[in-house]
């Protein structure tokens, strides 16, 4: 039974008429006799009969009548519960982020929520291939995910994208490299050296793919490690170079970081999130702390 054709018939006990509860609801008398018939043909019994020129209730449409009150009560509180849980500033809020973004944000959001009385947050780092970000938005309210700069935008009829950064992929090599004095790189100058790159159909795979072209020729990767911390620490070891990001990537006296000219390499970082969670307080709140975390990121240094 729908709940407006519970209401019709409840006003039809307490106005009486099929005009007055037209003229309460502002539709004509004619669309409140529909919806009446409407619910008549889910009700095994007769619900209205005529008495005279009126309308009025049976004995089994004024039971009816009596239990939509208790209908409409529960669903309005039904409703000042969702609003309440929607406008909460204080309702905790779930995020993912791959690693690198966890690294560079996660500590400063928790940081800055604490000092602004905003929302609790549950965290949770999730190392996963650059299409399946978009399903983890189905478990959390807010998904930092990232996608190299040429690749094609996230699914729009699935998720809302709030960009965060766009952020540069650089060369990384030991500070002690010969090119480590060099302003920039081109791909002559690296092509020959060992590299470590990510594991197949992660982000960043895809700037070495046009390193390689440049090069006409396959790098020499020696490593596939995802995590760039530990891809940092063997680059400053010597082991080989990297493509790291410019921004996230935590201060190491014993790294430099080079851009290459001929082959500009970056990644996007987004939230993603279903849109539905944007319609929460608490979501805004932690989203735009986010934004304001990034554009820290991206400031000179």
């Amino acid at each position: 039974m729908d709940p407006h054709h519970l209401r019709l018939l409840r006003e039809l006990g307490d106005r009486g008429s099929v005009a007055a509860v037209a003229r309460a609801l502002h539709i004509t008398p004619s669309a409140v006799s529909q919806q009446l018939n409407t619910l008549q043909r889910s009700s095994r019994v007769p619900l209205t009969e005529r008495r005279g020129r009126r309308l009025a209730l049976t004995d089994a449409g004024r039971a009816l009548a009596t239990a939509a009150v208790d209908v409409m009560t529960a669903l309005d509180r039904a409703s000042r519960a969702v609003g309440e849980y929607l406008d909460d500033p204080a309702a905790p809020v779930s995020v993912a982020a791959f690693n690198s973004a966890a690294l560079a944000m996660f500590a400063p959001l928790v940081a800055r929520l604490a000092a602004s009385g905003g929302p609790r947050v549950h965290l949770c780092d999730q190392d996963v291939t650059q299409a399946d970000f978009p399903a983890l938005a189905a478990d959390f309210d807010l998904v930092l995910a990232h996608r190299p700069a040429h690749s094609p935008p996230w699914p729009a009829d699935r998720v809302t994208v709030l960009p965060l950064l766009h952020e540069p992929l650089y060369v990384a090599m030991p500070a002690a490299h010969p090119l480590a004095a060099a302003p920039s790189l081109s791909v002559s100058d690296i092509s020959d050296e060992p590299w470590i790159s990510v594991q197949e159909g992660f982000p960043v795979a895809a700037s070495l793919t046009a390193v390689v072209a440049a090069a006409g020729r396959p790098l020499n990767i020696l490593h596939r490690i995802n995590e760039f911390t530990v891809a940092a620490s063997l680059v400053a070891s010597g082991a080989a170079l990297a493509l790291l990001p410019g921004y996230t990537t935590p201060p190491d006296p014993r790294l430099v970081l080079r851009p290459l000219a001929d082959v500009p390499a970056s990644r996007h970082i987004d939230i993603l999130t279903r849109p539905e969670s944007l319609h929460r307080t608490a979501v805004r709140t932690v989203a735009d702390t986010l934004r304001a975390i990034a554009t820290d990121l991206a400031a000179p240094r």
